[in-house]
């Protein structure tokens, strides 16, 4: 029986290529788009599995209020380790200080290396579970000892054994490897640590580090923490919440609130507004498997119209095997036996699909996804989805199909019925509703990327390059490295600074000035600068006047944005003096010299923050900025450059970054999410053009005889083909007024996560509308005119 079957349901595939092919092609464009969105949830689901105690390890983070908004963020104070381990130490199997993930030189002989990594407590192999390859798992006991992961190993000894070796760290510190361990995969909050090396010796090495230790008021470390066995996170976050309010009356009034983020949850919901947890890339996760549910579903919608608009041919098939005794739940076999044998050969075509686009998916969505040939889970999956999508697509036209009389049938009065038609017409309504619906959510998401793209970024970033400076090597050549470089022709302006042009890496408080309200809990991002910072970014000073290395007074002197005037309350800033009000050890009193334009160096899509740009008077610079010299090549630039530099620092080795590329950068999540977006849409758009190119090319064929007559009667192909589109036209529209509401509320909910957003606007569905309706032209009318154009004689000529 089952062999028949299979027979059977080959020979109709084979019996109706044209239709077969729709099917096939379009049941595999869907399934493939699918199967991909699976492999990416996956991986996006799976962030963080690489560790096995995923479930009891946290972050300490906290929440400090500033003028009733609740900042939130992972930057702790270092006496907190004191008192964790102190009063708390039986709630954690590990706790574990560390530096933020930082990049520096590591040189062995010579070879130099600029990598990633960061000074942790002892505990971190064991707490981030490392798989040791060389050397002891206690690798970090000894204060000048390093742990390298394995591709940074071989990269810096070769086939050398590098268990005792010694390296150099920023050219400044000799510390002896102990211990190499596996590289962390791609897709784990730790992937950049290619080295550990201990905090003891960060402490040590650093002043203000020392400092600290009794400051509560410095939020500039990190803090991981393993539970111990059986003890409740949530309960663990109730017990230290008021710890340091309790502890440092000067930060009481922030009311800092301390908690245990876990780990579980740093990936997919690390975003938090108001102190309150508000999801994060989750929403990425759950869009994405929307849009792949529905690109399914309209690849089935597809089987099942043209299914059922087929039905008239195989009812006399039908009547005839339900008048020799076959029973209705063996025509459903029957039919689904087709359903999956088409499901069937989509899905292998449909794997061929992923494997040939994998690499190029994996490059546009920065990924490292590997097909899993090995997994049986997979594949269990895979089969349990074949017969899911057999019987989503087959079930109606099975059902409808087994349920025809033979009697009317092969008496020749079976009718489909007025109503028949109406199903089809509902599944191509919802179609073209989800088609419309993706599109004017790409245009919109596109809309806002180049929204905040434009948005003026208050300096010029393009010919700005900027140069780490993380060894002792740099201290001291400022001066010289300038002269040389602007000697050099290749730059025509160079100053220095202690953070990233497009990022925050210090917000201070703690100042008084005239004026300031009672009560006011003040936070500014804090950079400190050389005099000529202003001028080499080219950013504007409105008021005032820039630094001056003449005038002496100016080492206490400040910069600040527009936004620090509004936010200040100040009318007259220039002149206005800013004290330090820490009791214990208040810095000098400094000056504001001059007011510089709002300059992004944070989110695009976030409104700026207020800014200080102090005189660097300590000599804290980390990165050069030059401006190359514009009537020069940058590859010619560069090259000078890098051959000064060397001249300089033969030690290090040359790293830059084009600030406009690290602007960019920016953009990037939301780019990859629009143009992945823009793709699927794509497919839908084409999934949903494949089912109506084989409704109309059905209904075409089944109009044959009343085209001829319409033809010899006078009609002209205008007439024809007015004729055949005007019902899909009226589907497609109604389509549109379903989707624009639909897709407004969705849209602008979503845009309401930017402060600096998009305004929707009319067009943007006009254009949607538009573009489906051209679609279905296009798509209707090669079917349409063809049947118009045929000749009246064949298509009246009777057997």
């Amino acid at each position: 029986m089952l062999k028949n079957y299979i027979k059977i349901a080959w020979r109709n595939l084979a019996k109706n290529k044209g239709y077969t092919i729709i099917n096939i092609g379009g049941l595999a464009l869907g399934m493939a788009v699918t199967l991909i969105i699976g492999l990416w949830m996956e991986d996006e689901l799976t962030h963080n599995d690489y560790f096995e105690n995923k479930d009891n390890i946290a972050q300490v983070f906290q929440s400090q209020t500033f003028n009733s908004q609740i900042g939130t963020g992972p930057a702790i104070p270092r006496p907190l380790e004191k008192a964790l381990r102190e009063k708390y130490a039986n709630n954690f199997k590990y706790l574990v200080m560390s530096t933020w993930t930082s990049k520096v030189y590591l040189k062995y002989k010579e070879t130099s290396l600029y990598k990633s990594g960061n000074f942790m407590q002892r505990e971190a192999p064991e707490l981030l579970n490392l798989e040791i390859i060389k050397g002891e798992r206690d690798g970090l006991r000894e204060m000048h000892s390093i742990m390298l992961s394995e591709s940074i190993s071989n990269a810096l000894f070769g086939t050398e054994d590098p268990i005792g070796k010694v390296v150099k760290v920023a050219n400044k510190h000799d510390v002896m490897v102990t211990g190499v361990y596996k590289d962390i995969p791609f897709n784990n909050s730790f992937a950049d640590t290619g080295y550990i090396i201990p905090w003891e010796g960060y402490v040590a090495s650093n002043e203000w580090v020392k400092n600290s230790e009794d400051h509560w008021g410095n939020n500039s470390f990190q803090m991981f923490v393993q539970l111990a066995d059986n003890v409740n996170m949530d309960k663990v976050s109730a017990t230290i919440k008021d710890v340091k309010k309790t502890l440092d009356e000067d930060t009481a009034e922030y009311n800092p609130q301390l908690f245990l983020f876990p780990m579980k949850d740093w990936y997919l919901r690390g975003n938090f507004k108001n102190g309150k947890q508000v999801g994060g890339r989750i929403k990425y996760v759950w869009l994405f498997g929307i849009i792949g549910a529905f690109v399914l579903l309209l690849a089935c919608i597809n089987f099942m119209n043209l299914s059922t608009a087929r039905s008239e041919k195989r009812s006399k098939e039908v009547g005839i095997r339900k008048s020799i005794g076959s029973q209705r739940g063996q025509l459903i076999y029957q039919f689904l036996g087709e359903s999956f044998l088409v499901v069937l050969f989509a899905f292998l075509a449909a794997l061929i699909i992923v494997l040939v686009s994998l690499n190029g998916f994996n490059e546009l969505a920065r990924k490292e996804i590997a097909f899993p040939w090995a997994s049986p889970i997979f594949w269990t999956i895979c089969i349990a989805f074949i017969l899911f999508t057999a019987v989503l697509a087959g079930s109606y036209p099975a059902l409808y199909l087994s349920s025809f009389k033979p009697v009317d049938v092969l008496k020749g009065t079976f009718k489909t019925g007025k109503h028949a038609g109406t199903p089809r017409k509902i599944l191509v309504v919802f179609q073209f509703t989800v088609s419309v619906a993706f599109i004017i959510g790409t245009v919109i998401v596109m809309q806002q990327i180049n929204h905040a793209k434009n948005r003026p970024v208050g300096y010029d970033k393009e010919g700005l390059v900027q140069i780490p400076t993380y060894s002792e090597d740099f201290e001291g050549k400022t001066d010289v490295m300038r002269e040389q470089f602007l000697n050099s022709s290749a730059a025509i302006a160079m100053a220095t600074s202690s953070s990233p042009t497009t990022r925050i890496w210090s917000n201070r408080s703690g100042y008084t000035w005239e004026g300031k309200p009672d009560g006011f809990q003040e936070d500014f991002a804090w950079t400190e600068v050389s005099p000529e910072y202003a001028s080499t970014l080219n950013l504007k000073v409105v008021q005032g006047r820039d630094f001056s290395k003449d005038m002496a007074s100016d080492s206490l002197g400040i910069l600040i944005n527009e936004t620090a005037v509004k936010y200040m309350g100040l009318e007259n800033p220039v002149g206005t003096i800013i004290r330090d009000s820490n009791k214990e050890d208040p810095g000098p009193s400094m000056k504001i010299i001059g007011v510089v334009e709002d300059m992004i160096a944070q989110s695009p899509y976030e409104s700026v923050k207020q800014a200080w740009y102090v005189y660097d008077r300590h000599n804290n610079s980390s990165f050069y900025n030059l401006r190359l010299n514009p009537d020069q090549s940058v590859s010619q630039n560069l090259a000078i450059i890098e051959r000064v530099f060397k001249e300089n620092f033969p030690a290090i080795p040359f790293q830059y970054d084009f600030v406009d590329e690290e602007y960019g950068k920016k953009f990037a999540a939301e780019e990859r999410i629009g143009t992945l977006s823009g793709i699927f849409t794509a497919l839908a758009i084409l999934i949903s053009c494949l089912g109506l190119f084989g409704l109309t090319s059905f209904v075409a064929e089944q109009r044959t005889k009343e085209i001829g007559v319409r033809k010899v009667l006078g009609a002209s192909v205008f007439n024809v083909w007015n004729m055949l589109s005007k019902d899909f036209l009226k589907l497609v529209i109604v389509s549109c007024f379903i989707a624009v509401p639909i897709s407004y509320y969705v849209m602008n909910g979503w845009l309401q996560e930017y402060p600096y957003r998009v305004i929707l606007k009319w067009w943007i569905f006009a254009l949607a509308m538009i573009g489906a309706v051209l679609v279905t032209v296009l798509t209707v009318s090669f079917q349409a005119i063809r049947a118009a154009r045929a000749n009246p004689v064949k298509s009246l000529r009777t057997e």
